[in-house]
């Protein structure tokens, strides 16, 4: 949810209120689409702004599909469940003469490297994971002090990183 409101809330104040949410249309990733779609709807509500759920198969002819219904769609920014998602809907809406980001703003989520090399680069929000030497260290207090005061920790954070695509 941290990343969708994170998302959500960067196209709101980039001045975008027509968002799409992308998620995936493939079975069994609802778990993961639900709470970022649930997050970006939280960080808008009480706004002007709108969200428009926008399901999404993985293929070129999917993003193709959508791509071409995005005129009557009249949204101004999108946040899509990933960066691949987002480069596959990015490469479609240029393909049909969307401009990016004067058009419509995008942003994935993931931060992975190949978004970089996009023109115009893909804004995202980069997702802060505890690492492995956080997560032993935790269990080694807790085994060797149980009696210790509880530890509190956020397990993940949700950063936008601004980049040509917003």
């Amino acid at each position: 949810a941290d990343v969708g409101r994170s998302a959500a809330g960067h196209l709101y104040a980039r001045g975008r209120r027509r968002i799409g949410v992308v998620v995936p249309a493939e079975p069994g990733m609802e778990i993961f689409s639900a709470p970022r779609l649930a997050g970006s709807r939280e960080a808008l509500d009480g706004t002007d702004a709108t969200v428009t759920e926008l399901p999404l198969a993985f293929t070129e002819e999917s993003a193709a599909a959508l791509a071409a219904r995005w005129p009557a769609l009249g949204l101004d920014g999108v946040f899509a469940y990933n960066d691949e998602y987002a480069m596959l809907l990015m490469r479609a809406l240029q393909d049909e003469g969307v401009r990016v980001p004067e058009d419509v703003a995008v942003i994935g989520a993931d931060d992975l490297m190949l978004g970089r090399l996009l023109r115009p680069r893909l804004s995202t929000v980069r997702i802060e994971l505890p690492s492995g030497r956080d997560l032993a260290s935790l269990v080694d207090r807790a085994v060797r002090s149980p009696a210790a005061a509880p530890e509190s920790h956020e397990p993940l954070g949700a950063t936008v990183v601004q980049r040509d695509s917003t």
